[in-house]
């Protein structure tokens, strides 16, 4: 039965990685091809979980032309969207399958068809294999056995792949031991792929690349679908870096990611995840229009656990202390004094461009199994913020944690769930402050969100955190670049497309400009966090009486400012506010070990 929720991916994974390998038996081996593969086996196993996923099989033999190939994969299409008209259906397109997936969509723009291309071949009239095609052609039969050797150079980087298959979190010495098996054991096993890429096939499969990517770069102006593309910036057989560039300014409806650092085969590098990447780029919907609310996919175990090792060296250095307020009023060194169940309302000060988000995010799914939808600046979340070339961003990172655009709509519909809401009502005026306000609230007059979180009955905790100053400098601040010539241009720029979030409101809170503050990073101090006793709004008479609305939304913004004042006093008093003492105390108990701080 088809599930209501799943949409479908048909999975084109077409890349040479499955010419390559196509009729081994992977379960009989217990060798490098099978531990390589696991890393892509993880996140198509994910992928099932979200998807209906069907991948296209084409046997090593098989010489249908390309336009054959795109009829059998478009009626694929046209079947599923028969069956599921209001449903979006996913292509996933690597290298050659990426010219399938752009091909079936130039023909068929009345279908709603996302595709993700991984390094599509649209590029391979350029590609770096060029020169050695009349080479391999005339390539005597016996000779053929080099080829595979010669190719595994220019397919991906090696260590990456092997790095696929050993597991995390194993002490060095032995990753290096895991590490060194899993390369060693390639080698014995490249003169199998002269086997199964036989002459004729070979050279069969280059002709179909050829003829591919001069179909599709024909028809480019006809694809309506959206687009996600990923590019490697060490691809040795494409030049996808540039092929970005160019699908990005030629499609109307397309994203890049770019690993700068990853070669051709990307989805079997280690700590690349399809599911996760869609959920960073949101990507991912049930229907014609992305909701911020229903479609939101929250992170998995692995999703967890990759961006807790991207981001480990920054909690090492940091060393977040987070202390919640009990009913009694007692403080304690955990979130214990955060309510279990939501509607809830987080409501607090932003830091220096949020350094502060992701230990919160962090520590609430870890402690409490809790996700936080944080609300921020529409602007990130637009398209104004996309490039060619952009990267794996602390965006992307907050989409998959749960962030999105602050809209009163957006509010109201989490809190009629019974979500916990992350709120910054000092929002950019804040987290792009100038010289001196570290610590400082901006707040409007406007006490609306006190409003709403009271025709929900939700539990409003205010919180408070600091140690941006022991942890960056702010050298250029908006004051200093806007008398700057082409850097006030610039910012005068960006903010053209930046609409305001209240309207009607005509303060310094909601003109902030944004723009990009000058930083140079300090010996890392720590930072601090308290929540504050929570505050029940559910019996307040506050939606008839405006008047107890402002007492309350000016109560709360008074207790955020004691506690900014009672964390930047007791901070003194803590021994391992140093990052020397806390390096020295981790070498003794270990990295994971909770490094102690002052008694509140």
């Amino acid at each position: 039965m088809r599930s209501a929720y799943k949409g479908l991916a048909f999975a084109a994974l077409l890349a040479w990685y499955r010419w390559r390998w196509n009729g081994v038996d992977f379960a009989s081996q217990i060798s490098w091809k099978v531990r390589c593969l696991r890393s892509m086996n993880e996140w198509i196993y994910e992928f099932s979980s979200v998807f209906e996923v069907r991948c296209l099989h084409i046997p090593i033999n098989d010489r249908t032309p390309f336009e054959g190939l795109v009829k059998f994969v478009e009626n694929s299409v046209k079947n599923e969207h028969a069956m599921s008209p209001d449903k979006p259906i996913y292509l996933v397109g690597d290298s050659f399958g990426g010219c399938l997936a752009l091909a079936v969509a130039a023909r068929n723009p009345n279908i709603d068809l996302v595709l993700v291309l991984v390094n599509p071949a649209t590029s391979f009239g350029k590609s770096q294999v060029q020169p050695l095609i009349p080479i391999l052609e005339a390539l005597p039969s016996n000779l053929h056995v080099t080829v595979p050797y010669l190719l595994s150079f220019i397919m991906g980087d090696p260590v990456k792949m092997a790095m696929a298959s050993v597991e995390d979190n194993l002490p060095i010495l032995q990753t290096f031991e895991e590490l060194s098996n899993s390369l060693t054991s390639l080698l014995p096993l490249l003169s199998d792929l002269a086997d199964i890429i036989p002459r004729d096939t070979l050279l069969w499969k280059l002709n179909l690349l050829k003829s591919g990517a001069a179909y599709v770069n024909s028809r480019l102006h006809a694809v309506k679908a959206e687009v996600l593309v990923l590019s490697s910036g060490k691809d040795n057989l494409l030049p996808s870096g540039d092929e970005a560039d160019r699908l990005w300014a030629s499609l109307k409806n397309c994203k890049v990611r770019y690993f700068k650092d990853s070669g051709h085969t990307l989805l079997l590098e280690d700590g690349i995840n399809l599911l996760t990447i869609l959920k960073g780029t949101i990507t991912y919907r049930r229907s014609r229009r992305h909701d911020n609310v229903t479609d939101y996919l929250p992170p998995s175990v692995s999703d967890f656990k990759t961006i807790h090792q991207s981001d480990r060296w920054f909690k090492v250095a940091t060393s977040p202390v987070i202390f919640s307020t009990l009913k009694d009023g007692r403080v304690v060194r955990n979130l214990a004094g955060v309510p279990d169940k939501g509607p809830v309302l987080l409501v607090g000060n932003h830091m220096l461009i949020g350094l502060e988000l992701r230990p919160i995010y962090e520590e609430f799914l870890r402690e409490k199994k809790v996700i936080i939808r944080g609300m921020g600046h529409p602007f990130l979340f637009s398209k104004a913020t996309e490039t060619s070339r952009k990267e794996i961003s602390t965006i992307d990172t907050m989409s998959i944690y749960g962030a999105l655009p602050v809209t009163p709509s957006n509010m109201y519909r989490l809190f009629s769930r019974g979500s916990f809401v992350l709120l910054y009502p000092g929002g950019a005026r804040e987290a792009l402050h100038r010289k001196g306000e570290e610590h400082k609230l901006f707040w409007p007059k406007n006490p609306e969100f006190v409003r709403m979180a009271a025709r929900f009955g939700a539990t409003i905790v205010p919180f408070g955190v600091v140690g941006e100053d022991d942890i960056v400098e702010l050298v250029l601040d908006y004051d200093d670049q806007k008398n700057i010539p082409f850097i006030k241009e610039w910012i005068e720029e960006m903010n053209q497309d930046v609409g305001k979030i209240r309207v009607g409101v005509d303060d310094d809170i909601s003109n902030q400009q944004l723009y990009f503050p000058g930083l140079l990073p300090k010996l890392p101090g720590r930072l601090y966090y308290l929540f504050g006793k929570p505050i029940e709004t559910r019996g307040m008479d506050i939606l008839k009486h405006r008047k107890n609305a402002n007492v309350l939304y000016l109560q709360i913004k008074s207790e955020i400012e004691r506690i900014i004042s009672y964390l930047k006093r007791k901070r003194e008093e803590d021994p391992y506010r140093n990052i020397t003492q806390r390096t020295l105390y981790q070498a003794s108990w270990g990295y994971s070990a909770e490094v102690p701080t002052f008694d509140p």
